[in-house]
């Protein structure tokens, strides 16, 4: 008896200090003591890394932001399918509406069956809240011990999710964080990559093939073991059943059916892949932008500090992110924060654009350059180039490529980058009909990957021309007022200029502007400046949206030696057709958060740079150039509509231009070579009006043909009815002036 009795008492001391031992085992665990707990901030924010979403203007998806490969998507519980959720629950935890983040009854069973029994089968008795803190908080295990230990934490943190998330957001936060395979991490990106749909469309076979993988995704993986991954799927129907989801006629019906994706993976970086790539590259770093301060730009970037100041303080979409902050206080991050930009691109217009560029490209403008670099062993550069200047420009090359950098930070001499560059490698190799292997010398050839509409800067030639000659109908002169088309030599800066090409309009002779401007005449250029001056015009071009201050106002800036961006050029031009109001570029409408709560809305933003009436005048002069002088071959690509435009060539025919006006769009495109040393022979194909000009005129005949997009070639410029191109006192005999305002 006594000895029964201290039994029970042994038995009472073991069960007490046990006790003690959980409790201050749970309570060391939940504050962190033992083991890692995450902090309050980082459990009411689990998953921090969202990727985010841009959008084209007419509702495509054009392609996402992230920090990593991870292409993680946030999506709402609302757009995810209930048939998702109920294959979750009914596989994964069945009691997950009942518990409250640990399930003692399934944990009992596996403790009971895989514990005692060894009944591998038999579960593991962890919920769904359990999976997500696992996902969420836990390294991978190493051995069964480690794992084991692991388990207790994983309980602490599951009730605290349960205490701080809804059932709802707990399921959605589980099917946004698991990686699905390919890159497709979280449920919106794996209904993509294998079905090519959003989560809310799946089916219900569909949804159980991929709640099938959350117990292996290697094991169970579809693509490559199909016959597996549909026994597990039946496996999943089957629970669906049991759980009273579908019907047992259901349930035969779908187990029959064979695995059916529409799989499309991708290899590319989020960067690559998608519509617009540039541009949206060009977004993100425009939106993620700190403000300027004069210390972080190098002597040589001084420039660009002055045009990052101006978008800092004019355009709320530069510098967004840092500009704006969160609920707990951190600037926003495109590449983790879940965003959703809608853009003002529209994706068919963006195809043509591209589809444009290929065709004249491939067709016409790579077949000649190669004919004139063939057998050339400096090619692509000229054969008339200097051996010094050749080895100067492929150094230079060298120096700003990637390689090189990299390279050097390892520690590499110039003696061994240089051996590098010259060792052939296997690469791909851009051509126009897809990537090709080859084993070539890293030096020849590197997938050109810079911003030329928006970033890069060229000279603009003749398409400078326009500004010059609005300011000169800004004080005073009409279309129709003639100036002198005379060679002349003038006096600047104590040297002499005495710029060539009259435009074939006769040395000497009196010519309108519309015809000055029509036959890009240099000398008629030359002329208005003088009695204009530089800084004249300097000062309408910062108005016009051009604020580079290396423009230098000098005599020569009339013919366009300045260095601009396609976009801003484009933006300048926009001030012809808007009745003298400049559109500044809008790239973005407005910004939303992952569950569709707007954070920010973008309007146009507009200056005047014009008169109403120098606005008209301008078009006057711009469709004489199509209708009668250097841009007249557009009329040869089936465009009948009423358009103006200008066309550029700058030295050696290194870049050529292109910019067009229609009563509803504003384009402008530019050809040349990635260096400024590559340059057409002949400025019969290296000129803006072949060279780029038929860029122009088939995307807008593809624009045209395409009725969804509802611009018409019978729209007609805005100019009041009673507006007379020239004074009354002018005879206005020519017919490119009488009928453009009938």
């Amino acid at each position: 008896m006594a000895l029964r009795r201290k039994f029970i008492h042994v038995l009472w001391w073991i069960m007490g200090i046990t006790s003690i031992v959980l409790v201050v085992g749970v309570v060391a665990i939940w504050n962190g003591w033992i083991g890692y707990m995450p902090d309050i901030e980082d459990l009411q924010n689990p998953i921090s890394r969202y990727s985010s979403q841009v959008y084209s203007a007419d509702g495509k998806m054009m392609g996402t932001y992230s920090s990593t490969r991870d292409n993680r998507i946030s999506v709402s519980y609302n757009n995810i399918s209930p048939h998702l959720i109920h294959a979750l629950i009914s596989v994964e935890d069945e009691r997950f509406y009942e518990h409250s983040g640990v399930d003692f009854k399934a944990l009992s069973r596996a403790l009971l069956k895989r514990g005692l029994m060894g009944q591998e089968s038999a579960g593991g008795g962890s919920t769904i809240t359990q999976q997500l803190a696992k996902q969420l908080y836990s390294e991978t295990a190493h051995s069964k011990i480690e794992r084991l230990l692991q388990k207790p934490i994983e309980w602490i943190i599951a009730v605290k999710l349960e205490k701080n998330y809804t059932k709802e957001e707990i399921i959605t936060m589980y099917l946004n964080y698991f990686d699905f395979l390919y890159n497709a991490i979280g449920i919106q990106s794996a209904a993509r990559t294998y079905f090519d749909k959003d989560p809310k469309n799946l089916t219900v076979t569909e949804a159980a093939t991929l709640i099938g993988l959350c117990k292996n995704p290697s094991y169970y993986n579809p693509v490559r073991y199909p016959d597996r991954s549909r026994e597990r799927r039946n496996v999943v129907l089957a629970q669906m059943q049991k759980a009273g989801y579908i019907s047992k006629a259901e349930y035969q019906e779908y187990a029959a059916q064979p695995i059916k994706l529409n799989f499309k993976k991708s290899d590319k970086s989020t960067l690559q892949e998608g519509i617009a790539p540039y541009f949206r590259e060009y977004i993100r770093q425009y939106m993620m932008a700190e403000k300027p301060l004069a210390e972080n730009y190098p002597t040589w970037k001084r420039p660009q500090f002055v045009i990052d100041s101006i978008a800092w303080e004019e355009d709320p979409l530069f510098g967004w992110c840092n500009k704006n902050l969160k609920r707990n206080g951190h600037p926003y991050n495109v590449n983790t924060d879940g965003l959703r930009i809608f853009t003002t691109i529209d994706s068919r217009m963006q195809r043509y654009a591209e589809e444009a560029v290929l065709e004249h490209l491939s067709q016409t403008l790579q077949p000649a350059f190669d004919a004139q670099t063939r057998g050339n062993s400096k090619g692509p550069f000229s054969s008339r180039m200097s051996n010094e200047d050749y080895e100067r420009v492929m150094n230079r090359a060298i120096r700003q490529s990637q390689r090189y950098q990299v390279l050097k930070a390892e520690g590499a001499t110039e003696e061994q980058i240089k051996k590098s560059f010259n060792t052939p490698v296997n690469m791909k190799v851009f051509t126009y009909k897809g990537d090709v292997e080859k084993t070539m010398t890293p030096i020849d050839y590197e997938h050109f990957q810079y911003d030329m509409a928006m970033v890069g800067r060229r000279q603009v030639g003749s398409t400078m021309k326009p500004y010059l000659y609005s300011l000169a109908l800004s004080n005073g002169y009409n279309p129709c007022d003639k100036i002198p088309n005379k060679m002349t030599t003038y006096v600047v800066d104590g040297g002499r200029w005495t710029p060539k090409g009259g435009g074939g309009l006769g040395n000497g002779a009196m010519v309108p502007l519309r015809s000055g401007l029509a036959r890009s005449s240099n000398w008629c250029s030359a002329y208005l400046i003088s009695k204009f001056t530089p800084q004249s015009l300097v000062e309408l071009l910062h108005k016009y949206g051009l604020n580079n201050p290396n423009i230098k106002a000098k005599m020569s800036l009339c013919l366009g030696p300045c260095e601009v961006t396609v976009g801003e050029m484009v933006s300048g031009y926009t001030t012809f057709v808007n009745k003298g109001m400049r559109s500044a570029p809008l790239l973005v409408t407005r910004i939303e958060d992952s569950d569709g709560h707007v954070l920010a809305n973008f309007q146009p933003r507009h200056n005047e740079v014009l008169s109403e009436e120098a606005s008209y005048k301008m078009l006057v002069l711009l469709r004489g150039v199509v209708e009668s002088g250097t841009g007249r071959r557009v009329r040869g690509y089936g465009v009948h509509a009423q358009m103006g435009g200008k066309t550029g060539t700058t030295n050696q025919n290194a870049d050529a231009w292109f910019m067009g006006v229609t009563p509803e769009l504003v384009n402008g495109v530019w050809v040349g070579g990635e260096d400024r040393d590559i340059h057409f022979y002949s400025t019969g194909i290296g000129q803006g009006a072949a060279a780029a000009l038929p860029i122009w005129g088939r995307y807008m005949r593809k624009v045209y043909s395409d009725a969804s997009l509802n611009y018409s070639q019978d729209a007609k410029f805005d100019v009041p009815k009673e507006f007379k191109p020239c004074d009354e006192k002018v005879p206005q005999t020519d017919d490119d002036i009488m009928d453009i305002y009938q």
